[in-house]
């Protein structure tokens, strides 16, 4: 799969879905999916076990499609690129031109 242009400890906002609008940091990414902080949380159900001996309900992020989230860069939301700095690769915004990492 080629490079993606999101990455861990990025800051998404999402564009499309039941979470339209809120912002997160990015806690995973894996085949095309993220996991945002605080978006498409679910219910679930979980036995008694030695890290969770109470058991219960609990509630956690669940994996959305990459397309779904945009790079948040200054409060503004912009697509990503990749260009050379050097001989580096390196990712940049698109809406100001600014290298990110």
């Amino acid at each position: 799969m080629a490079t993606s242009k999101i990455k861990k400890g990025d800051t998404v906002k999402v564009i499309t879905g039941k979470d339209k609008g809120k912002e997160g940091k990015v806690l995973s990414v894996k085949n095309g999916k993220v996991v945002v902080e605080g978006v498409n949380t679910v219910t679930k159900h979980t036995k008694p076990s030695q890290a969770n001996p109470q058991g219960g309900i609990i509630h956690q992020e669940a994996a959305i499609d990459i397309s779904n989230v945009m790079y948040v860069n200054k409060g503004k939301v912009t697509r990503v690129g990749f260009k050379l700095d050097g001989d580096k690769k390196v990712r940049y915004a698109k809406a100001t031109g600014e290298v990110i990492d």
